[in-house]
């Protein structure tokens, strides 16, 4: 226990232990923690400033920022804040409790607000707002501090920004489902349903549902208006400029369905990248089919094929067809993931469930996959932020991140779905469009 303990305190889990058994101070950082909950000028949530603080100049602009505690604790809350007028007060509320502080100064200050009972181990939600409207001036938060003697306590949060965390931490965790597929067998289709609940199809969620080792195949909410079918294939040529891509090594469009646009893609490596602006609802169970197989005309190309249909219309659209040079392959690596790739809406919960998935070998034996694996990204496995769950529920997956939930999953965990067989999908693989 004692090293253990030490090794929080040295990776900076622990910002002030006195002894054995003690709590200690934590400073948040309200860059890397806190979401504005209304709308600003242009529509951006953001707000931040060049220094990490954040303004509320009236009652209903509102900050929440968020800590995680391991235990119940007593936890005492003071802002670091500022008023360019030295006139500002600001309203705190955690729960039912509500709290009054003044910023009497024009340079940064720490000003308490007041104790706190965390009753449980989960999150901690602090909405921080402007006690008058006092106009474009108001008052600047920089950070949170949370202090406790409560025995053993650890709070996580995001602590800095290194490595651009205060970006990634306020994206929220990704969260990863990797199937159970058959050894030793030459793979050519993936073949899965996603059905996202009502309410969890929040602005900035890709729900990824057929990943492969080159690419992934998937829908996403673009915004309030404008929603995506997405499927890309990264090109071999490692680099996150598009333009730096070899003319050899680039991705080459062989077909595309009728809407759907096909460019490149960078900053998370490169590629080809074709999407089709389509109005999937929640509540609607939509199905995806990817081939991969390779170029029977060439030993060093791959095809990729993406198709994507309303199962109740029993209908399938063409997405694209991408050409992938130096790789002879079929389909490896079958997952599924979710992530908010939005940071102004990291606070907002998002899920969705994975059902009825197979795959199919070269020669058209259908294999179901019942078991996954969760996984996660480093925004989870640094403790940065421990929103994110996944598991079966009766005959489907589900993975869900965002939102500051409490339950959090178990990385390497693994599940088993009820089977589907008398689901098994019909498809005429002759007779799909290309």
């Amino acid at each position: 226990m004692i090293r253990y303990l030490s090794s929080l305190v040295a990776l900076g889990l622990l910002s002030s232990v006195a002894s054995m058994g003690l709590g200690g101070e934590w400073t948040i950082p309200m860059a890397g923690n806190a979401f504005r909950l209304e709308l600003g000028a242009g529509g951006s949530r953001s707000g931040f400033q060049r220094d990490g603080s954040v303004r509320v100049s009236k009652p209903a602009d509102t900050v929440a920022a968020f800590f995680r505690v391991d235990r119940p604790a007593k936890i005492q809350l003071s802002v670091r804040a500022r008023s360019a007028d030295g006139k500002g007060g600001l309203v705190a509320k955690v729960g039912s409790q509500s709290f009054a502080a003044s910023a009497p100064s024009a340079e940064f200050e720490w000003v308490p607000l007041g104790e706190i009972a965390a009753e449980k181990a989960g999150y901690v939600r602090v909405e921080i707002a402007e006690a008058v409207d006092v106009g474009e001036g108001g008052v600047e938060i920089q950070e949170l501090k949370a202090s406790s003697v409560t025995d053993g306590l650890i709070i996580d949060f995001v602590r800095n920004n290194e490595g651009n965390m205060f970006y990634w931490g306020r994206r929220g965790p990704s969260v990863h489902l990797t199937y159970d597929t058959p050894k030793d067998v030459s793979l050519q289709y993936a073949y899965s349903e996603i059905t996202v609940p009502t309410g969890m199809d929040v602005e900035g969620s890709y729900f990824m549902a057929n990943g492969f080792a080159e690419g992934y195949f998937g829908f996403q909410v673009n915004g309030p208006q404008e929603r995506r079918v997405l499927f890309s294939v990264w090109s071999p040529f490692k680099t996150d400029n598009p333009k730096e891509i070899p003319e050899e090594q680039r991705i080459t469009k062989l077909a595309s369905g009728p809407g759907v646009r096909v460019g490149e893609f960078g900053n998370e490596g490169s590629g080809g990248q074709s999407f089709l602006v389509y109005p999937w609802k929640a509540g609607v169970a939509y199905r995806f089919l990817t081939e991969v197989k390779p170029d029977p005309n060439s030993k060093e190309h791959t095809l990729y094929t993406a198709w994507f249909g309303d199962k109740s219309q029993n209908e399938w659209r063409l997405i694209a067809s991408f050409r992938r040079p130096k790789t002879s392959t079929y389909l490896k690596g079958f997952h599924s993931f979710l992530e908010n790739f939005n940071p102004q809406f990291g606070h907002l919960a998002r899920g969705a469930n994975y059902g009825n998935v197979w795959v199919v070998d070269k020669d058209g034996m259908w294999y179901e996959c019942i078991q996954a694996r969760l996984s996660a990204d480093a925004t989870a496995r640094g403790r940065h932020r421990l929103d994110y769950n996944g598991g079966a529920d009766g005959d489907h997956f589900f993975i869900k991140n965002c939102g500051f939930f409490d339950d959090v999953g178990k990385v390497g965990s693994s599940f088993n779905r009820e089977s589907t067989s008398n689901e098994k999908p019909e498809i005429d693989f002759s007779k799909l469009p290309r």
